[in-house]
């Protein structure tokens, strides 16, 4: 979601007709893509402006703005834990980062980055749409001696240093247990910096316990770091408008990818003008709906207005 001055013509698809929209200097417009689910998780792609509802700090507003978006270019940053917990799930990790990279990322339309996190925070490989650069760089991946697990410091400064500098649909996959250790940023911090960056996290939970089938695991107690990891990575992603999904021994990575896939392709762009001109800096919160009942609306929860 961005908060944007316009000077310009903008052309929005309504319903399958082209509209013509002049923005005033002086007008405000906040943008958000979400994505919308039935009860049985399948992407709704048929809405129409009127079918939703939108408030900020719980005052209703007017969508002025909306289009369904099915094929704009990706910019994606592939956020990999390497930390000595996910010693046991490293090789299955670098896996699936390859098939992330094999079944989504479209050479000729999208971008995608490498960066690692451990002891410390590293790109591997910039922006590209080359497979096979970003292939090397996985191929670089490896598990350090000492323990540590940026997780934080990864989100806020690839956020920071890579994808505020970005512009259109923006994605973290994160590949995780979803443990921090030895971070000098917060969890909300690092939200905060990828709210900023317009950038959804994608959190996906690559944990050893989760791949073991559920009649081996029974009458095991759940240590605390089992319970946080899955938390952490569900809210990196409900706060951020993206998703959380958690590898098992029933949900592969495949149908994970594919999901996601389907998600980043079958959005609605909607833009309005704040009922609020005042730049304050604060936090302010959305809340978007549908009339229908029964479907279920993914997008961030607010935004800093710039």
């Amino acid at each position: 979601m961005r908060l944007k001055r316009y000077a310009l013509l903008v052309l929005f698809i309504f319903d399958g007709r082209s509209q013509h929209t002049t923005f005033s200097s002086d007008v405000n417009v906040v943008s958000l893509l979400a994505t919308v689910h039935d009860r049985n998780g399948a992407v709704v792609k048929n809405l129409n402006k009127e079918d939703f509802r939108l408030e900020e700090d719980g005052r209703p507003q007017t969508i002025r703005y909306f289009t369904r978006e099915s094929d704009l270019p990706l910019t994606v940053v592939l956020l990999v834990d390497t930390s000595r917990s996910m010693q046991t799930v490293f090789e299955p990790e670098r896996i699936a980062s390859n098939r992330f990279l094999e079944q989504v990322l479209r050479e000729d339309r999208d971008a995608a980055a490498v960066v690692h996190f451990d002891v410390q925070v590293e790109m591997l490989q910039g922006f590209t749409s080359s497979r096979e650069k970003l292939a090397d760089a996985l191929d670089k991946l490896e598990i350090p001696p000492r323990p540590a697990t940026l997780l934080y410091d990864a989100v806020q400064q690839t956020s920071e240093d890579l994808m505020r500098k970005q512009s259109g649909r923006k994605a973290f996959i994160l590949l995780s247990d979803g443990m921090d250790f030895k971070s000098q940023t917060s969890l909300g911090t690092a939200i905060e910096y990828a709210q900023r960056a317009d950038t959804m996290i994608y959190s996906i939970l690559f944990a050893r316990r989760n791949l073991i089938p559920a009649r081996r695991r029974r009458g095991q107690a759940l240590r605390p770091a089992q319970i946080r990891g899955p938390k952490v990575m569900a809210r990196l992603a409900e706060e951020t408008g993206g998703g959380y999904f958690a590898v098992s021994a029933k949900q592969s990575i495949e149908k994970i990818y594919a999901q996601i896939e389907d998600e980043l392709r079958n959005q609605y762009s909607i833009g309005y003008t704040p009922d609020r001109i005042e730049k304050d800096g604060k936090y302010r919160k959305l809340k978007l709906t549908t009339i229908k009942k029964g479907l279920i609306v993914r997008t961030r929860d607010g935004y800093y207005p710039k």
